[in-house]
């Protein structure tokens, strides 16, 4: 694998509003059971880098829709790694019907983040390492945390999948019906419906900025082969599985990387009772709330948005 490779167009994408970073490393790995996964390196100008960052993406979400945020933290003085998890994005997908967000199990993306920090990560990038989630990144990181002490300093999970909006009951029911559905052999399956894709700005629950959101949108009409549609009964079961997992005050006494915690005020994905849930059993962590902020925080407008870049930019080393 030649990592000093120049960016390659068929790697990482332009579009008009969006420009890929020009001290981009990119390529693809193999994971330890052959899927290829895209990934990209983004160095720091700053002389003296402090650090790379590790950035998790959430569920449908690519390496383009980050440009800004790796600008961002390069321009601070940190390196940032990225890769597009399995089934999504650039990398390979798990599923015939190729929309359907799909994975066997949650393992495997955890398993894909060791390996990405072991091979890629780790020959190529500054130490020391911190981890940056967002969403399903967060929730992974959360996740693999456990085994990640003594090659990772910090972490900081931004709006973590650690919950879903609904009453007791309806989440027991969902729980048990994905659960069921994924035993009985339609774990492949989306539910009905889960295929929309293109809904528009007003409808949208994720940001409160246009000129991102459209930003974003513009992203899948030059690369239409990264669209991805619902996630299949399968990836909802493991991520009900792994998010009790997470929420066991066993587990969280284990983690023992500093963790910054951000949750979204005005979150319609993640109820933020989950979240704080989450920090009132987890020692090692502090939890900041940024108020009237939807879950895309990192797409957010820049009332929001800066709020947790100066957050984040505080707690890693590397603020300038």
């Amino acid at each position: 694998m030649d990592t000093n490779a120049p960016k390659s167009a068929s790697v990482i994408y332009d579009t008009p509003d969006n420009p890929a970073p020009e001290n981009a490393i990119t390529g693809y790995f193999e994971t330890r059971d052959n899927k290829r996964l895209r990934y990209a390196i983004f160095r720091s100008t700053v002389t003296r880098a402090t650090g790379t960052v590790v950035l998790l993406q959430g569920r449908n979400e690519t390496i383009e829709k980050y440009y800004e945020t790796a600008r961002n933290l390069t321009e601070a003085g940190l390196w940032v790694a990225t890769f597009d998890w399995r089934g999504q994005g650039g990398s390979e997908r798990l599923v015939d019907d190729s929309i359907a967000g799909h994975v066997r199990r949650f393992s495997d993306y955890q398993d894909d983040l060791e390996y990405f920090l072991e091979n890629i990560v780790l020959p190529d990038a500054r130490l020391p390492f911190f981890i940056l989630g967002h969403s399903t990144g967060g929730l992974i990181a959360l996740a693999t945390a456990p085994r990640l002490a003594n090659r990772v300093e910090r972490m900081v999970v931004c709006a973590p999948f650690v919950g879903i909006h609904g009453s007791p009951f309806e989440q027991a029911t969902m729980r048990f019906a994905v659960g069921a559905a994924s035993r009985f052999g339609f774990g492949r399956m989306a539910p009905s419906g889960s295929k929309r894709t293109n809904l528009s700005f007003k409808d949208n629950v994720l940001t409160s900025d246009r000129r991102r959101f459209d930003r974003n949108r513009a992203i899948y009409d030059v690369c239409p082969q990264f669209t991805l549609g619902g996630p299949t009964f399968r990836w909802l079961s493991e991520s009900f599985r792994t998010m009790k997992r997470v929420h066991d005050p066993a587990h969280l006494a284990s983690i023992r990387i500093p963790t910054l915690i951000f949750g979204a005020g005005a979150d319609t994905i993640v109820p933020i009772e989950a979240i704080e849930d989450i920090a009132s059993h987890f020692r090692a962590s502090e939890l900041i709330t940024i108020d009237r902020a939807k879950h895309e925080m990192f797409q957010e407008a820049d009332i929001y948005r800066e709020q947790l870049l100066a957050g984040i930019k505080a707690f890693l080393p590397g603020e300038v």
